[in-house]
């Protein structure tokens, strides 16, 4: 997750739209951001950021939140046009590699190095390796593995 565009951008466009739909489906279900955060497997500042504006929500954040509201995938729609804007208003930073890759691999910016000691960064940080464990527990293994070019399946006997 990343920051928001200037306020004078922040009002406008999917990317207000994408926190107001949070928010109000949110409050609907009588949720607080501490609940929906347990339930989405995200911190709660992390949920607090996205409603505020302080950060854009990951695709996957998206997917989580509407599953567990029960949007009908409002989130999830919004996304893309949620990550355009991004890139339009901070080209420099944009969404996380993963994010951008599955939209357009040639539109993935390189991962910017964070200062481990801003907290924010930090939490940036766990949540997108939690995406990215969440991705590889989620691949199904391929059976058709190609067979090792020494004759064998692996390099082990």
């Amino acid at each position: 997750m990343d920051r928001t565009p200037p306020s004078s951008a922040a009002g406008a466009g999917a990317i207000h739209r994408f926190r107001s739909e949070l928010r109000t489906w949110r409050t609907r279900r009588g949720l607080t951001q501490r609940a929906l955060a347990e339930r989405v497997r995200f911190s709660r500042e992390t949920v607090a950021a996205v409603e505020s504006g302080r950060r854009y929500g990951s695709h996957e954040f998206a997917v989580r939140c509407d599953e567990v509201l029960g949007t009908g995938g409002r989130l999830a729609a919004l996304w893309p046009q949620v990550a355009a804007e991004q890139l339009a208003a901070d080209g420099r930073r944009g969404p996380r590699f993963g994010e951008v890759a599955r939209l357009d691999p040639a539109l993935a910016p390189p991962t910017p190095r964070r200062d481990a000691r801003d907290p924010e960064a930090v939490v940036a940080a766990i949540d997108e390796l939690r995406e990215l464990i969440d991705q590889v527990l989620s691949v199904q293994p391929e059976t058709d593995v190609p067979p090792h070019p020494s004759g064998g399946r692996s390099g082990r006997s």
